[in-house]
């Protein structure tokens, strides 16, 4: 493994507790990784690979664990091979070095051993804080592998409104530990970097990946101490002082709670006392509300026309929901929320040509160029930035929207040093706006009750104007004697004929 791996590891590793339920699990698993390491004894050989344009160190293939595994624990199948392996990984002992999901594969794709301070036999229990932390120390990293993903984005964002007070203190610790990355050799914070992502791909995962740091509700019923002080990964206590990184110190061991550790639990207690609770029965109402309205728009469930695409090869029903026609059922879904009638691409042409009749589609489409410049990459987004801000804010712009003055001031700070979240105050305030004022006019107005009413009356229009041509012919070939005498022989065929009694002011039986 690199030098600097095992420099840190020596130095900043606390001391495990040895109570944790999972601690056999780690110890066997931390076993075979220290065996895999050691080249001596038969390891896997760690070396450096050269690219187009740079190197990549300390590095391993998933061919090469695999076979190790194989040979030195008497594995004959490969599948169990990758299987063990990648239980292995998906508790962060290795890491693919350019994907954010753990798991092992039998290729070519490079690995790299993760650093013993991150182990998680040193029962890490990471905060919120220390999570904003890390996402802030990577926007500041001008560099394409350390770019957010999309779901790590939406966590800052998220992370940003809570902690909206203490956000100077959580940027203050990351400008700090970017400072003192820089100081270091360009391969050994390449590592570092790596190992650092890979300990909060553990802790938190992908959405859809298994967070293996979870515990077991009657595991944790068997813990000496459940009540123990938490570790920050950054050393940001909950006072607010400044303390220099794990990463690069030596943590303090675990201590024994004092006085004021418990009176910190106690009041955090009483703050989750007062938190709103609502109950089961409305929790279980609003998810069977949701499931039942949804129902008719989830294949698995219903049958859909004119053929299910996900058990045959006919994808004539996507084409339809693509199509620039919709169909009863897709208009019928704007009206759930104003969330469904902006996804759909019709919806939200429908909803803009409303808007445009109102004089106020600068509110949408605001929010649609905010939209936009989530998803621009990062070298644009400074440049859009200044574009909607003279569209839309500055003063005397062509399309100027009504903004309150704290989210006006929190967007103007924020575009001191624009970044794809800098008008999520305002962006937010002109939803909530249209949501309650625009979109319930719009589901009362002619425009989208022409369309819902022109899709649900289409089959019966049809039949109609069948009905009124075959009455025409009726009226004009059948004298109104001979119709009477008909229907006077044979009364059962009037029950067939509902339309005749339309007839009546024409003749006298």
């Amino acid at each position: 493994m690199a030098e600097g791996s095992k420099d840190q590891g020596g130095t900043g590793v606390a001391e495990p507790e040895e109570d944790s339920p999972n601690m056999i699990v780690y110890r066997k698993m931390e076993d075979i990784v220290t065996r895999i390491q050691d080249e001596k004894a038969g390891g896997v050989a760690i070396r450096t690979v050269k690219s187009f344009l740079s190197k990549i160190p300390s590095v391993v293939s998933g061919a090469d664990i695999v076979q190790w595994l194989m040979k030195n624990l008497s594995i004959e199948d490969p599948a169990e091979a990758i299987h063990l392996g990648s239980l292995i990984a998906a508790h962060g002992y290795i890491f693919p070095i350019s994907d954010h999901v753990l798991n092992l594969k039998d290729d070519g794709t490079l690995y790299r051993f993760q650093s013993p301070y991150f182990w998680p036999s040193n029962c890490w229990e990471p905060e919120n804080t220390d999570y904003a932390i890390y996402l802030c120390k990577r926007t500041m990293q001008n560099k394409a592998r350390l770019e957010l993903a999309d779901y790590e984005a939406e966590n800052l964002a998220r992370l940003q409104r809570a902690f909206a007070r203490k956000w100077e203190f959580i940027f203050m610790q990351a400008e700090a530990q970017v400072k003192i990355d820089r100081k270091k050799d360009k391969a050994e914070r390449k590592i570092l970097d790596s190992q650092e992502r890979a300990f909060w791909d553990v802790h938190r995962p992908v959405p859809g990946c298994v967070n293996t740091t979870e515990m077991d509700i009657r595991k944790c019923r068997r813990e000496k101490n459940p009540h123990r002080v938490k570790k920050s990964v950054y050393g940001v206590p909950d006072d607010g002082q400044t303390q220099p990184s794990p990463i690069h110190i030596s943590s303090q061991p675990t201590r024994k709670p004092t006085k004021e550790d418990v009176q910190k639990e106690i009041t955090f207690l009483n703050i989750q006392l007062d938190r709103h609770c609502m109950k089961v029965s409305k929790v279980a109402d609003s998810l069977m509300i949701y499931t039942e309205q949804f129902m008719e728009y989830d294949p698995f469930v219903m049958g859909v026309d004119p053929s299910n695409p996900w058990i045959s090869d006919d994808t004539t029903c996507w084409d339809m929901e693509a199509s620039r026609e919709p169909s009863q059922q897709r208009v019928k879904k704007w009206s759930y929320s104003l969330e469904e009638a902006l996804k759909d691409p019709v919806g939200r042409d429908q909803f803009l040509r409303f808007l445009e009749s109102e004089f106020s589609s600068e509110n949408l489409r605001f929010w649609l160029a905010v939209q936009d410049l989530k998803r621009r990459p990062l070298q644009e987004v400074s440049t859009r930035a200044q574009e909607i801000w003279q569209e839309f804010l500055a003063e005397g712009a062509p399309s100027s929207i009504n903004l309150d003055s704290h989210s006006y001031e929190r967007t103007s700070q924020n575009l001191k040093d624009p970044g794809r979240y800098s008008f999520e105050d305002a962006q937010e305030h002109i939803f909530k706006l249209m949501k309650s004022d625009s979109y319930a006019r719009f589901l009362r107005s002619n425009i989208y009750q022409d369309l819902l009413l022109a899709r649900k009356k289409q089959p019966a229009d049809t039949e109609q104007g069948r009905r009124t041509s075959l009455e025409k012919f009726t009226r004009s070939v059948v004298s109104p004697l001979e119709l009477g005498l008909f229907i006077s022989q044979k009364p059962h065929w009037l029950a067939h004929y509902q339309w005749l009694l339309q007839l009546q002011p024409y003749y006298t039986l």
